[in-house]
């Protein structure tokens, strides 16, 4: 027997952090929803079986990014601008999103060093707790850490990211 309130009291309380951190990863609002979702669904299957739920969830999260970029998309693709104009006293959703810099610098990194960067810093894990997540020695967590902050670093000194 599952334990729903636990998991659902688990949901509220950490709920908002990973979509953060998901929104993070993915880069975009609609896809860390759907990160999310996923990493949750795959937490409430095991629920009552895992000791750890947050690392279990924060690793989830991170699978299943890589798992979606790692797919071939052949639908929608998104452009910079809309194809038809937007209606005086809208909000302009693509300019919102190219204003919110962190979401666009770290769009820029390679998913294993995004990652690394969004557990190490958003989630506020340790080196060691980010190489137990990620299933990678800390030396690489260490190594990847240095290259994503530089590679940052001179994108916020450029003032455009490639």
């Amino acid at each position: 027997m599952r334990d729903e309130e636990g998991f659902r009291a688990f949901v509220e309380t950490h709920g908002s952090a990973l979509l953060h951190a998901a929104r993070l990863l993915t880069g975009d609002h609609h896809r860390g929803e759907d990160l999310v979702q996923t990493a949750l669904t795959r937490l409430y299957l095991k629920w009552g079986r895992i000791d750890a739920p947050l690392p279990y969830v924060r690793k989830a999260l991170v699978n299943a990014q890589i798992d979606q970029s790692r797919r071939r998309w052949w639908g929608e693709r998104p452009t910079e601008t809309l194809p038809e104009p937007t209606a005086p006293g809208t909000t302009d959703v693509a300019g919102s999103d190219a204003r919110d810099e962190l979401r666009r610098l770290l769009a820029g990194l390679a998913p294993r060093d995004r990652a690394v960067v969004v557990l190490r810093y958003y989630c506020d894990l340790s080196e060691q707790d980010t190489a137990e997540t990620l299933g990678i020695p800390v030396g690489t967590v260490k190594s990847s850490c240095a290259r994503a902050l530089a590679r940052l670093r001179v994108e916020v000194a450029s003032g455009a990211p490639s």
